[in-house]
C-alpha cells in the first residue's frame, strides 16, 4: 500500500461554490463543519462507495461519494432551521447493505406559530447504494402533542476531485466544472476532466422541494402531531467516455473493469422514492446473501468471537466486487477501493480454506491484466502481475502512473504461489491449463530478474521517479534501511520476497511435472533450492539470531530486525533451528506489543510505533506470522497471537483496521488507532481466518477428499468451534473442535469426506 503520509497527508478540498444572489442562506447552518469525524461509516457497491459521518453527512474532508476514484459528492448535509440535528445513533447494518442514522431536532424556531421544543421529532435517515446510484429515505416523526412546521434543508455539492487530490496531491491544472442545471425536482452537476471524460451527478428529490437551488433543497414540512412524513433523495452518477458521447452507467477508462450489478438502474433518469429505496435494499441483500453462501461457516461458543468473525466476513463481502472474471476483493476504503494485486492474493490465501472461489476470480483477473510489454513509467515488464489499477482522471492523463501499475516485486511470485495453493485446495487442474501461459510468463519474469542479480535473488529498483521507491508490501519511502539508518542503494532484495520466489519455483516444478515437463521441473526445483541456500547464507545474523530485512545493490545486508522474517516461516524457507529462533523473537517484547506483532523490533533504527511501516501493527502481517509460528512448532504462540488480535478487535468495534500503532499494551488502555488507516481493509478482515486455520492445524486435499487436522488448539475463552459446510471437492463436511480433558478434539459428520485428526 502507498503510505498516505508519503502523498502529502490529507488536506481539505472544499466543495465547488454554486451560490448565487438567489441563495439567501436562510436554511444553511452558519458554521463550517469540514472536520473529519472520529467515526466514519462506509457503504460500497462495485466501484462506488460513500464515506459519511454518524449523522449521515458528508463534510468534504476525507469523506464523500466516490465513483471509480473520483469524488462525485463532496458535501451532503441535513439541517433543520439552519442547525444540524442531534445525533442519537449512526450505524451500518450487520451485513453492510445500508446505513441508518437516528436523529432528533434541536429547538425549532417559530414559523407562524409556537416554537417546537427539542427532542420531539425523530429523524431516520436510511441510505443504500446500488450500482452508481445512492438512494436515501428521510423519515420525520412528530412525537409531540402539537403540530409542527419543520424547516428542512438538504445541501449538496461536488468538487469532482480525483482520489489522489483528496489524499493531498496538488494539481497544476484541472478540468472544467460545468454550470449546474436546475430542473423541477433535480439538479445536474457536471465536470469535463482533462481526460475528456464527462462526469455528471444528478441529484433528485421527492416530493418536489419548496425551493430548489443549485446546491440546496428547502422544505417546510407540515408535520401533524403523532404523524410521519418522508422525503426521498437520489444521487446518480453517469460517465461518458468522451465529451459529447451518450452517458453510460459504468465509467470507462483505458483499462476497463466490467462490473456486474444485480439491478440495472436507469442512471439518466433514476427513480426516487420509497420504491427505489426498497428495490436497492433488496438488491444489496441478495448480493450479500450470495457472497455469504460462497463461504464455509465459522461458529464458536464465544459470542464476542462470533461477532468478530461475522464482522470480518461481512467486511470481506462488502469489499468484494463481482467482475467478469469472478469475485475480486478490493483492497480497502477509502484510499484503496480498487483492484490491487498483492492485497487480493494475500486475502485469497487467507480465505482459501473456506472460500476457494475468491482465489479463482483473483487469479483470472490478474492473468488478464498481466504486463505484455515493458514500460518504465508503469514499472511494467513482460510477465509481471499488476500492483494497482486506477480509473480516475489523474491516472488516465498520466499524472500518476497507477492506471495499470506494476511496481510490486512480490505480486508476481505470489500469483504463482496462489495458483499452486488453489489447485492443492480444490483439485481444479483445469484452471492451471487456462492460466498456464500467464503462469509461464510470470515464472520467466521472476527467473530473468534472478539471473541479473549477483546472488540469484529476486530484487527491485523502480524504473522511473514517479513509481514507488520500495516495492514490497512495506512500500513507504522509509521502510527499508541499514542498521545506521541510511537508505540502501538498489536493486534491493527483500528477505520475505525470496520466500515467495522459492515457493513460486517449487509450485512451477509441481505444475511442470503435472504437464509432463520433467526437465523444467528439475530446473525450477534447483532455482528454489539455490534461493533458500542463499538466504540462509546472506541474511542470517548470528548476533541477533534473526534474519536481516534486505540486501542492497552491493550485496550488503541491512542488519535490521523486522517482521518480514515472519513471512519466511509462513512459506517454510528457514531451517528448523533458525525458524524456531525467529519464532521466539517474534513472541518477545521486542516485537509483541500485547496487541500483536510490530512491523519493526523496538530499539531498531527508525523505530516509531506511530509510523506506517516502522513499528506499527498490521493484522495481515500478524496472520502470516501466525501461520509461520504454527509451521515451526510454536502453535501455542500462534494461538496467543490470535487471542491478542481478537482482543484488539474488541476495542475497534470488532473491525480490525488496516493497521494500528505499536505501543506496548498497558492495563486498562485500548490499542491506539492509526489516524488514516483504511477501515474496512480486505487483508485485515481476512486475518482472523488465516490465523484460525493455523491454530486448528487444517490441511485440505480435494483430490483425496481428505481433511488433515494436526494438533488443533483453541484460544482461551472458546470451548468449541464449528466449521460448517466446508467444501472438499464436490462434497462437503462440518467439523467441530471441542476441549476434552485438556485437549482439543475434532469430530466430523459422517459423509464422503475423510477427516484425519492427529493429536
Amino acid at each position: 500500500m502507498q503510505d498516505p503520509e508519503a502523498l502529502g497527508g490529507l488536506s481539505h478540498q472544499g466543495g465547488v461554490d454554486y451560490r448565487g444572489e438567489e441563495n439567501d442562506g436562510a436554511f444553511i447552518a452558519p458554521e463550517n463543519l469540514n472536520v473529519a469525524s472520529a467515526t466514519q461509516h462506509v457503504l460500497k457497491s462495485g466501484g462506488t462507495f460513500i464515506v459519511n459521518d454518524p449523522l449521515g453527512d458528508v463534510t468534504g474532508h476525507d469523506d464523500g461519494l466516490f465513483v471509480n476514484d473520483t469524488r462525485v459528492l463532496s458535501q451532503l448535509r441535513l439541517t433543520f432551521g439552519g442547525r444540524a440535528p442531534s445525533l442519537l445513533s449512526g450505524s451500518v447494518s450487520s451485513d453492510n447493505t445500508s446505513f441508518t442514522a437516528h436523529l432528533t431536532n434541536r429547538p425549532l424556531p417559530p414559523l407562524g406559530g409556537d416554537s417546537t421544543p427539542e427532542g420531539v421529532i425523530h429523524v431516520e435517515r436510511v441510505r443504500v447504494l446500488s450500482g452508481t446510484v445512492m438512494n436515501e429515505a428521510i423519515e420525520l416523526t412528530n412525537y409531540g402533542t402539537t403540530d409542527a412546521i419543520v424547516p428542512l434543508s438538504i445541501s449538496f455539492a461536488s468538487d469532482f476531485r480525483d482520489m489522489f487530490e483528496v489524499r493531498g496531491l496538488k494539481r497544476a491544472k484541472q478540468g472544467k466544472v460545468e454550470a449546474p442545471r436546475v430542473h423541477k425536482n433535480e439538479v445536474l452537476l457536471g465536470y469535463i476532466g482533462l481526460d475528456d471524460v464527462a462526469r455528471h451527478v444528478r441529484v433528485a428529490f421527492s416530493p418536489m422541494p419548496d425551493k430548489l437551488l443549485a446546491d440546496r433543497a428547502d422544505y417546510s414540512v407540515k408535520l401533524p402531531a403523532q404523524a410521519c412524513v418522508s422525503i426521498y433523495l437520489s444521487v446518480a452518477v453517469q460517465v461518458a467516455a468522451h465529451k459529447g458521447e451518450p452517458d453510460v452507467h459504468v465509467a470507462q477508462s483505458t483499462h476497463t473493469v466490467t462490473e456486474l450489478h444485480v439491478s440495472q438502474v436507469d442512471a439518466a433518469r433514476p427513480r426516487v422514492g420509497r420504491t427505489a429505496v426498497r428495490a436497492a435494499l433488496v438488491d444489496a441483500h441478495l448480493v450479500m446473501r450470495e457472497r455469504r453462501r460462497a463461504s464455509a461457516r465459522v461458529r464458536s461458543s464465544n459470542p464476542l468471537f462470533n461477532a468478530w468473525i461475522d464482522r470480518s466476513q461481512a467486511d470481506l463481502n462488502l469489499l468484494t466486487t463481482d467482475l467478469a472474471s469472478g469475485p475480486y476483493p478490493y483492497a480497502g476504503i477509502p484510499w484503496f477501493s480498487t483492484p490491487f494485486g498483492r492485497d487480493a492474493v494475500i486475502t485469497s490465501l487467507q480465505m482459501l480454506w473456506l472460500q476457494p472461489g475468491l482465489a479463482r476470480g483473483v487469479l483470472r483477473f490478474l492473468a488478464e491484466h498481466q504486463a505484455m510489454e515493458d514500460s518504465a513509467f508503469r514499472d511494467a515488464a513482460v510477465g509481471k502481475i499488476m500492483h494497482e489499477m486506477r480509473r480516475s482522471e489523474m491516472a488516465a492523463t498520466g499524472e500518476v502512473p497507477f492506471a495499470l501499475y506494476y511496481g510490486g516485486v512480490d505480486t508476481t511470485p505470489l500469483f504463482i504461489v496462489l495458483a499452486g495453493a488453489y489447485v492443492a485446495r480444490t483439485g481444479d487442474t483445469q484452471l492451471v491449463d487456462e492460466l498456464w501461459p500467464a503462469l509461464d510468463r510470470a515464472a520467466k519474469w521472476v527467473s530473468g530478474v534472478c539471473d541479473r542479480n549477483i546472488y540469484g535473488l529476486l530484487d527491485y529498483q523502480r524504473a522511473s521517479d514517479g513509481g514507488l521507491a520500495n516495492q514490497g508490501w512495506k512500500d513507504s519511502h522509509d521502510s527499508v534501511f541499514h542498521a545506521d539508518g541510511r537508505f540502501p542503494e538498489g536493486p534491493i532484495s527483500l528477505v520475505e520476497v525470496q520466500a515467495y520466489a522459492s515457493a513460486a519455483f517449487d509450485t512451477m516444478a509441481q505444475f511442470s511435472m503435472l504437464r509432463g515437463l520433467p526437465d523444467d521441473a528439475v530446473r525450477y526445483t534447483q532455482r528454489a533450492t539455490a534461493i533458500r541456500a542463499c538466504v540462509e547464507d546472506k541474511y542470517w545474523m548470528d548476533d541477533s539470531n534473526f534474519y536481516g530485512i534486505a540486501l542492497d545493490g552491493k550485496g550488503d545486508l541491512c542488519r535490521v530486525m523486522a517482521s518480514n522474517a515472519g513471512h519466511l516461516l509462513a512459506f517454510g524457507l528457514p531451517s528448523r533451528e533458525r525458524g524456531e529462533a525467529v519464532a521466539r523473537a517474534l513472541e518477545s517484547t521486542l516485537f509483541h506489543t500485547g496487541w500483536g506483532v510490530r512491523t519493526l523490533a523496538a530499539g531498531q533504527p527508525r523505530f516509531n510505533p506511530m509510523a506506517y511501516h516502522n513499528g506499527s501493527v498490521w493484522p495481515h502481517d500478524n496472520a502470516l506470522c501466525a501461520r509461520g509460528l504454527a509451521r515451526y512448532g510454536a502453535k501455542a504462540a500462534a494461538v496467543r497471537l490470535l487471542q491478542a488480535l481478537f482482543q484488539a478487535a474488541v476495542n475497534f468495534d470488532m473491525r480490525l483496521p488496516e493497521l494500528f500503532c505499536g505501543f506496548p499494551r498497558r492495563r486498562g488502555e485500548p490499542p491506539t488507532a492509526y489516524p488514516v488507516a483504511c477501515l474496512p481493509q480486505a487483508w485485515a478482515a481476512g486475518s482472523p481466518f488465516m490465523m484460525l486455520e493455523a491454530c486448528l492445524g487444517m490441511t485440505i486435499d480435494a483430490q483425496k477428499r481428505e481433511v488433515l487436522i494436526e494438533q488443533p488448539m483453541l484460544p482461551e475463552g472458546i470451548d468449541w468451534i464449528e466449521i460448517g459446510d466446508l467444501r472438499v471437492g464436490d462434497a462437503s463436511v462440518s467439523i467441530t473442535f471441542r476441549r476434552v480433558a485438556g485437549k482439543v478434539v475434532a469430530s466430523a459428520e459422517q459423509g464422503d469426506v475423510r477427516v484425519i485428526a492427529l493429536l
